[in-house]
């Protein structure tokens, strides 16, 4: 619990209220909505009263407990949601009443004068407290849904007549706080219609600040990059060194920088994104005074092989154990004498491992390898002498028998032997090697759950383009071969029938998220009945059903009633009851339609989930005077910034302010 839960949850029970679980509400309507109507100009009271009264603190007390019962604030086991001013009003807590609870007296600046907002567990319910000039008022809104549907309404009619129209509001105000800052500069970053002049400004940054990380994945412009090339703080560039699609060239620029625990976390953020680099920073870089940085760069992909091969002979121990792996196959057999001589056990252990990929390993040579890791990687991958690969089968360690299992040099009465291993693991290991004819594949004895999660075989995605072999694997009793062949881009038409057809639903669900030919049918099955990231995309697919799709709007099923949207036919009705629907997924698909009326986007600003509440706030179709609220409020900030229609002139004053 951090410090400012642990004040409130004291100041709470200080008043009575027993925190239930650890009063966390990840689901409820912000509490600045139920606020609203409890502080606005317009209000008027449920109840007031006197402050003066004689016995006001007990009188307070008993008031709201009546109305709260009255207005059903009280949900099951009597728990309800409170929300204390100057404790900030950006979440609730779930609490019920202890039986010496006193609100009036402990949730104010002072004991009479209590400011606080409670509301039902159903968000229909709303009760709020707080001080006029010589009243304390009570205000009860029930049912809360219709006073935010009239709410978002008015507010989408009203025009600021008789004020200062439009943006001049904003331009007025000349100071803003830290913390208001930072979520403008995060919101401009995000916003569509930020102007090169403004973007570049987002890299000027105090030392309090921090750079905005949607920088990194956006379109930028030539002039923005070059002067994020050659800013002068470390902490800046670094940012930059995460933009995957940054050019060889200004990469290059970025490997100019004098501190080799610079250029080393530059180049990890290159070699792990595959990012391209130049021949000539290849080439500095190879020769780099750190041996840290030569390692990594041992590591990268295109690293051309004449720096391989320098580098396998580089004087640092661990920049020759880097390399050695990636060089040996363009290394000369005295290179490789060497290497297999190298004074630094590792890097003998190694070379002896690459070597055997083509010759015998005695079990005299394994025996001597340094570590378990070494043996097992020995028994998977390298040539093994016949005595050894017996010694190994018939071992009782069942992680060398398993790594013998995938060893593509095994011969094949030890493959045969090795399924009809006791242990299932290496039979299983058996079942999938890519020499075993499927009469032979079929003998092996596997137990398979479906469920557990499972990813494709390599040698099965590496064949994908040979059609023949595509067939093979469709029509193979083993079901990760099924699965693997599934997982291919492009199908002949047979393979897709036959795979659309599998009784195992993980194939289907491979050949929905991975085939451009995937079928229509096995597309909406797996949509209604997948709810993982992918299933977004299946709807994209262009062979997705969306015609019909309107059948679904009364389904049962949040995943199912959503496709209604997609129908072409969908009416304008349909929209907006979806942004009423229970679901938060259907709200900001409602959301996204640009047939939803103004005052519904209004209305999901108070939306019971933060993603929709975040898009609301940067829809284009808000009113200015809307907009204008949602900056000034630090809970909503980042993502009214992030609204495209707000000019650049005001862009610029915020960051000015």
């Amino acid at each position: 619990m951090t410090g400012d839960h642990a004040e409130l949850h004291e100041l709470l029970r200080s008043a009575g209220l027993e925190v239930v679980g650890t009063g966390r509400v990840s689901d409820a309507r912000p509490p600045m909505a139920a606020w609203r109507p409890v502080i606005a100009a317009s209000t008027e009271p449920t109840l007031a009263v006197p402050d003066d009264h004689a016995d006001l603190v007990p009188e307070l007390n008993r008031q709201w407990h009546r109305l709260a019962l009255e207005h059903g604030v009280f949900g099951v086991d009597g728990e309800f949601l409170i929300s204390v001013a100057n404790q900030g009003r950006v979440r609730w807590t779930r609490v019920r009443l202890t039986e010496q609870w006193d609100l009036a007296g402990h949730l104010g600046s002072r004991e009479g004068q209590p400011e606080f907002v409670t509301m039902s567990p159903d968000e229909e319910s709303v009760l709020g407290v707080t001080c006029e000039e010589y009243e304390v008022w009570f205000v009860a809104v029930a049912p809360f849904t219709d006073w935010l549907e009239s709410w978002a309404r008015e507010r989408a009619a009203e025009r600021p007549a008789g004020r200062e129209p439009g943006w001049d509001v904003v331009l007025r105000r000349k100071t803003a706080s830290a913390r208001l800052r930072g979520e403008w500069r995060d919101g401009l970053a995000r916003n569509p219609a930020s102007s090169p002049a403004v973007l570049r400004r987002l890299l000027d940054i105090g030392p309090e600040e921090r750079l905005s990380s949607a920088l990194q994945y956006r379109d930028l412009p030539d002039d923005m990059l070059d002067a994020w090339v050659a800013h002068p703080e470390w902490r800046v560039r670094r940012n930059l060194a995460e933009r995957w699609q940054l050019d060889a060239e200004r990469r290059a620029d970025l490997f100019r920088d004098p501190d080799p625990k610079h250029r080393w976390a530059l180049l990890t953020c290159a070699v792990d994104g595959r990012s391209p680099l130049t021949a000539a920073t290849f080439a500095q870089l190879a020769t780099d005074p750190s041996p840290r940085v030569r390692a990594e760069l041992a590591r990268h992909r295109d690293l051309p092989a004449r720096h391989l091969v320098a580098l396998a002979a580089d004087p640092d121990t661990e920049v020759r154990k880097e390399a050695v792996p990636h060089a040996w196959t363009h290394l000369t057999p005295s290179a490789r004498a060497a290497l297999l001589a190298d004074p630094d056990a590792g890097v003998r252990a190694e070379a002896v491992l690459l070597h055997h990929l083509s010759t015998p390993l005695p079990a005299a040579d394994f025996a001597d390898l340094p570590g378990d890791a070494q043996r097992e990687r020995a028994a998977r991958t390298c040539v093994l002498d016949r005595e050894l690969a017996e010694e190994l089968v018939h071992g009782s360690e069942t992680v060398l028998r398993s790594a013998a299992a995938r060893n593509p040099h095994l011969d094949a009465d030890l493959v045969t032997l090795l399924g009809r291993d006791p242990e299932a693991g290496v039979r299983w290991l058996v079942s999938v090697r890519p020499d075993l004819k499927e009469a032979e594949r079929v003998c092996v004895a596997v137990e398979f759950d479906p469920s557990a999660r499972c990813y494709p075989l390599p040698w099965v995605r590496d064949l994908e383009d040979d059609e023949e072999a595509m067939r093979r694997c469709a029509t193979s009793a083993h079901v990760m071969l099924r699965r693997s062949a599934a997982c291919a881009t492009n199908l002949p038409p047979d393979v897709v029938d036959l795979l659309a057809h599998d009784e195992d639903w993980v194939v289907r669900l491979f050949l929905a998220e991975h085939c451009a030919q995937a079928p229509a049918d096995v597309l909406l099955e797996m949509v209604r009945s997948w709810n993982g990231y992918s299933s977004a995309r299946m709807i994209d697919h262009p062979n997705f059903p969306r015609q019909g799709a309107l059948r679904f709007a009364d389904d049962p099923d949040p995943g199912t009633r959503r496709l209604a949207l997609l129908d072409p036919e969908a009416p304008v009705e349909l929209v907006e009851r979806f942004s009423r629907d229970a679901d938060w997924g259907i709200r900001h698909s409602a959301l996204r339609d640009e047939r939803l009326s103004v005052a519904s986007v209004i209305r999901l600003l108070d939306d019971p989930h933060w993603f929709t509440r975040e898009t609301a706030a940067a829809d284009p179709r808000l009113p200015t005077h809307v907009l204008i609220t949602l900056l000034n409020d630090r809970t909503t900030a980042k993502a009214a910034a992030a609204n495209p229609t707000i000019p650049e002139t005001v862009m610029h004053h915020l960051l000015d302010r």
